[in-house]
């Protein structure tokens, strides 16, 4: 049977099977179409980044606060402790990222169809899955993460109690995680940003309690610290289930055995996690792997690392948590022009961001950190650049990445990415057995990640008809010319002046200056600027 005559084999899992955009045609237009062919809905996208934007400072306060008494309250051993053991029960979160890029891109696709009957039956058996899987996660992660701990990790003499009391923790709020992925992939499907900007930023208070409770609490930090951190998950996992499914239809389980779904979503998730799989390695992995040969101490200072890129990186990811549901549903609709425009713009604005914020970091690193947290690990400034290096070479692929799952013909994109970023891990543990620091890690993953983005490109463009000269041109070269133009002031400061308090001001300004100048100037075009100017225009009415 053909998709045109049965609407739901529009999901192109079969492998020997691309859906063109006639294929599409059939579906109903997807929320704020405009009707005259063109799908685009830039204020909608605009309107969610800003609203996630906000979320992102609040939290970004929080966390710098948070994160500095947590290392001085905890200290660097139990600080790497938690990072280490919390790193291994992330090991399994290749299966929720699998499963939530499955769940949120049958939900968006369906939302863009406006079928609202079948979307019934994604979310319910979307929960089938989730609560065979959370069980099959506990039983593997009480057994065997439990004997890794307790006889491979390298935990100090005295705190294996507190790292076993860290694991199970980690293992229950994992598996409620796993458990409330159809609730956050509805909300991010429905485009909620608001809803789900608030829910965030009241998670990110309740941490900040935690952090208070710290100062008080008599017992064990470290367990405190974890016993708290799941009773934060558990509320936070209950108010999601009852905005749900006080506010979605779709969201009141019933139980669904629908055998041909339950085959497409996990084929997807099963594809996916391929690709999932060769990331956690290359990033829990290689976690566990600096623990067993350099001690927690260094895996304080890769967690300092990752939270100083993740506050940043966190601006680019609120815009690809706007972007990608359009991405999604422009596909769905089968307009891929507009698609087109929406990956290579977000794309390019997305290595914008992350160098925005990055250049500065990057360049008065001591200086922030030792402003920051006080406490600074051995490791942790040339961590926190390489951290950078790294992420860019990531963002420049993000949105081929969102395209390609929009397809649902995943298996020869994950396959041959997994091939190629499946060397970080055993390349990084050469690099360790033969002698080599730290550093290499990042190393490692800055390489293989920036030749995924022209594997990525290869293997995306005949999927949505993408040329690959236009993706270059329009991501690689101009994000590359506006970097290389944008640093040179700020780096010519940070060399010509000693280390003191007017150079790190001084540095900043600089930086955001001369960013903002040649990313409107150089990395925009002509319709971006306008587009700009009438933002900044009606802000500027309105006040």
């Amino acid at each position: 049977m053909s998709s045109i005559s049965d609407p739901h084999n529009i999901h192109p899992i079969d492998d020997s099977q691309v859906n063109t955009p006639d294929d599409m045609s059939h579906g109903s237009q997807s929320p704020g179409t405009s009707g005259d062919g063109s799908h685009l809905d830039s204020r909608r996208v605009a309107k969610n980044t800003i609203m996630l934007y906000l979320r992102t400072i609040i939290m970004t306060a929080i966390g710098i606060y948070t994160s500095r008494v947590v290392l001085q309250t905890l200290g660097v051993s139990d600080y790497g402790i938690n990072s280490a053991v919390g790193g291994l029960v992330g090991l399994f979160s290749i299966i929720t990222s699998s499963l939530s890029m499955a769940v949120g891109r049958f939900l968006t696709f369906e939302l863009g169809r406006g079928d609202k009957q079948y979307l019934k039956q994604v979310f319910s058996t979307s929960m089938n899955i989730m609560f065979a899987l959370a069980a099959l996660v506990v039983l593997l992660t009480s057994t065997i993460g439990w004997w890794f701990v307790n006889y491979q990790m390298n935990i100090p003499d005295g705190r294996m109690g507190a790292a076993n009391w860290v694991l199970i923790c980690c293992i229950i709020s994992f598996a409620v995680g796993l458990v409330n992925v159809p609730y956050n992939s509805s909300i991010i499907a429905h485009e909620k940003m608001g809803i789900y900007a608030y829910m965030t930023i009241l998670d990110a208070f309740f941490r900040l309690a935690i952090v208070f409770a710290l100062y008080i609490s008599p017992y064990d930090k470290l367990k405190t610290y974890s016993l708290l951190g799941l009773f934060v998950s558990l509320l936070m996992r209950f108010i999601y289930y009852c905005y749900c499914k006080k506010n979605f239809e779709e969201c009141s389980y019933k139980f669904v055995y629908n055998k041909k779904l339950i085959r497409d979503m996990t084929k997807f998730a099963g594809w996916s996690f391929f690709g999932n799989g060769a990331w956690i390695l290359n990033t829990q992995g290689v976690n566990i792997l600096i623990n067993v040969f350099f001690g927690v101490t260094l895996n304080a200072a890769r967690g300092i690392a990752t939270q100083v890129e993740g506050l940043v990186s966190g601006f680019v990811n609120n815009f690809m948590t706007a972007l990608n549901p359009q991405i999604t549903k422009l596909y769905a609709a089968g307009d891929l022009p507009s698609m087109h425009v929406l990956v290579c713009r977000g794309a390019r604005f997305s290595f914008f961001l992350m160098m925005f914020f990055g250049i500065p970091c990057c360049l008065e690193t001591r200086e922030l950190l030792t402003l920051w947290l006080g406490i600074v690990p051995d490791y942790t400034v040339l961590f926190v650049r390489l951290s950078f290096v790294a992420s860019i070479c990531t963002m420049l692929g993000n949105t081929l990445v969102t395209a390609q799952f929009a397809t649902g013909n995943i298996k020869r994109y994950q396959l041959t990415v997994t091939f190629v970023g499946a060397w970080v891990f055993p390349l990084t543990w050469l690099a360790f057995k033969l002698g080599g620091d730290p550093s290499w890690t990042y190393i490692v993953y800055s390489i293989v990640y920036f030749i995924l983005v022209f594997v990525r490109i290869y293997l995306v463009k005949d999927m949505i008809q993408l040329s690959w000269v236009r993706y270059v041109k329009d991501v690689l070269i101009r994000s590359g010319v506006v970097a290389a133009i944008s640093i040179v002031l700020p780096l010519a400061v940070y060399l010509m002046l000693p280390p003191t308090l007017y150079r790190f001001a001084l540095v900043w300004l600089l930086s955001f200056i001369c960013s903002g100048t040649v990313i409107y100037w150089v990395g925009m075009d002509a319709v971006e600027r306008d587009g700009v100017k009438r933002m900044i225009t009606k802000f500027i009415h309105r006040h």
